[in-house]
């Protein structure tokens, strides 16, 4: 880890559960990224390598499990509450509130992953003024699609080029964004990116759309 950080086991409290999470703080961030993971995963998805590179580029972190443990053994057998979008969003945005009272100061964006995508983009419509960037990687836009005219955060898209489905149903949400977006395509790439040198491209590309989308609000240090 790089000197410097604080890394802090936290429960977070939302609808009568506490959400495990882990919250990283760099001095002088530019601003905090909260992650949505998605599909059945948690915070120990590869989504950590995203983190560890965003925390390089000045930002802190805070990455949760959006269900806690009882939620998430049920979800392994049904499938069901990965895809309770409405459910998601809840959960999210009481993550979000806290990470404005405890991350520090800065923006503030969310980084979904899969279904997590859609509570992302679903929360920064609903909730405009919590949300100042969006980004999703192999994300499910499809399901919040009655919202996504309703996002104004600047939001990147990112898509492995060889997730062929994802990436038709990402082009088609890049139409209805309702603000600034853009998509990334990763040459080569699936679902996972799991190829070499996939994830440290989606972290690239995530590490410099929130710094060019929540660096104006940092507070300068004291050498600035």
């Amino acid at each position: 880890m790089t000197a410097g950080l604080t890394a802090t086991g936290v429960l977070i409290p939302s609808g009568g559960v506490r959400l495990v999470g882990d919250l990283v703080a760099v001095p002088g961030a530019a601003g905090t990224v909260v992650f949505a993971h998605g599909s059945g995963s948690s915070r120990l998805s590869p989504n950590r390598h995203v983190a560890e590179r965003l925390r390089e580029g000045g930002l802190s972190t805070v990455l949760v499990d959006l269900l806690d443990a009882t939620e998430a053994a049920e979800d392994v057998v049904t499938r069901r509450l990965r895809f309770d979008v409405p459910l998601l969003v809840d959960r999210l945005t009481d993550v979000v509130d806290w990470s404005r009272r405890h991350a520090g100061a800065g923006g503030l964006g969310l980084f979904g992953a899969s279904t997590g995508a859609a509570a992302a983009l679903a929360m920064a419509a609903l909730h405009p003024e919590r949300v100042d960037a969006v980004v999703c990687r192999g994300g499910r836009p499809d399901l919040a699609s009655e919202l996504l005219a309703e996002v104004r955060a600047p939001t990147l898209l990112v898509v492995g080029g060889d997730d062929a489905a994802v990436l038709e149903v990402n082009r088609d949400a890049l139409a209805r964004l309702g603000g600034p977006c853009e998509l990334h395509v990763v040459p080569g790439a699936t679902h996972l990116f799991p190829e070499p040198g996939a994830l440290d491209t989606v972290a690239a590309v995530a590490r410099d759309w929130f710094l060019a989308h929540l660096g104006a609000r940092a507070i300068p240090t004291k050498e600035a």
